[in-house]
């Protein structure tokens, strides 16, 4: 089946340096937050993406909108690798690619009333003459948009602080839209919200990617908000992705290891399933960000490691439509003899 690509990323990296010294500075390792990642968003889909905290799910969304400058790898919109444009062309096309993140309230300029939040978008393009659009026209793109995503045009002149949290979550998403884009990036929209309030908001976004035809990659750690928002899912270890597939057929059916220690994790409403399921308990702790790993990511605690996970790093293999896993536990004999 084909599949419209909008946006992927090749070999994607995200290091950051440690430096020691104060005055003269000198680089003694490196933070490998995103560590080769290899993602495609299709047109129209919304691809979640799960992991423990800190296994780089919202460093590769910064990357991907270049809020970071990827240490290495590609990011390629339509065709063009955005870690090649100059700023006055990457600003022309980041405002295809926008981004909705996790706390409501830090991401809005408390300073600033509603009005003025959601209008700064605008401002920033038609002051770079990037965009046509007069005052009386772009504070009626404001009013819309604030109706659009359930707050009235009246409040237009409050501050931040006088919303409740989903509501300022609101005033983001409604950011977001003002330029158009096609794709949003979603970083733990909802993580702060209250579960009655998460449900909302999960449903106004998917209103609103029917209405706007846009294309989402949303990150959560919660597996039940992944799964009632996702096409796709995406799931990450230590800065990798270790497996990847069709949302139906990775709750199912999970491979990797880890995804299957991830899951059992997850509660269940029904209490008689809850309490016929046995969970996968990890052993060991996970490996220091700044350490070197020259095979498999999970090796340490994985309870299935063989000795060629040792030495190599697997690659994601296609076991079934759509369904991809980095585990050597799937390869055959042939494709592991080739490593050696």
């Amino acid at each position: 089946m084909k599949h419209d690509v909008l946006l992927e990323t090749k070999d994607l990296k995200m290091h950051f340096p440690i430096e020691d010294g104060i005055i003269f500075k000198r680089k003694v390792g490196a933070i490998r937050a995103v560590d080769g990642v290899d993602l495609t968003l299709r047109k129209g889909e919304t691809l979640g993406v799960v992991g423990e905290s800190g296994c780089g799910k919202s460093t590769t969304a910064r990357a991907i909108s270049q809020l970071y400058q990827p240490t290495s790898g590609e990011v390629i919109f339509e065709g063009t690798d955005l870690t090649k444009l100059s700023q006055f062309e990457l600003l022309k096309t980041r405002r295809q690619i926008q981004m909705v993140f996790q706390d409501p309230y830090a991401s809005l300029n408390p300073r600033m009333v509603v009005n003025d939040i959601i209008r700064e978008p605008l401002d920033i393009y038609r002051n770079r003459r990037l965009l046509d659009m007069d005052r009386k026209e772009m504070e009626a793109k404001v009013e819309n948009l604030m109706e659009r995503v359930g707050l009235s045009r009246y409040f237009k002149n409050r501050y931040p602080h006088e919303f409740s949290g989903g509501q300022r979550q609101r005033i983001g998403i409604a950011r977001s839209l003002a330029l158009n884009p096609r794709v949003i990036l979603a970083d733990e929209p909802v993580s702060a919200l209250d579960v009655s309030i998460q449900a909302q908001i999960l449903n106004l976004f998917l209103e609103l990617q029917e209405e706007f035809d846009l294309t989402y990659m949303f990150i959560a750690h919660d597996l039940s908000v992944i799964e009632y928002v996702s096409n796709r899912v995406a799931v990450m270890y230590l800065g990798k992705v270790v497996e990847i597939a069709d949302s139906k057929s990775l709750y199912k059916q999970p491979l990797h290891p880890y995804t299957k220690a991830l899951f059992s994790a997850a509660p269940i409403p029904d209490p008689k399933v809850e309490r016929t399921r046995k969970r996968i308990v990890l052993e060991g702790d996970v490996p220091a960000p700044d350490q070197e790993r020259f095979g498999c990511y999970f090796y340490d605690r994985c309870p299935h490691r063989m000795d060629v996970c040792k030495k190599n790093v697997p690659e994601l293999l296609e076991v079934d439509t759509d369904h991809k896993v980095a585990c050597y536990l799937y390869f055959t004999q042939e494709q592991k003899s080739r490593l050696n």
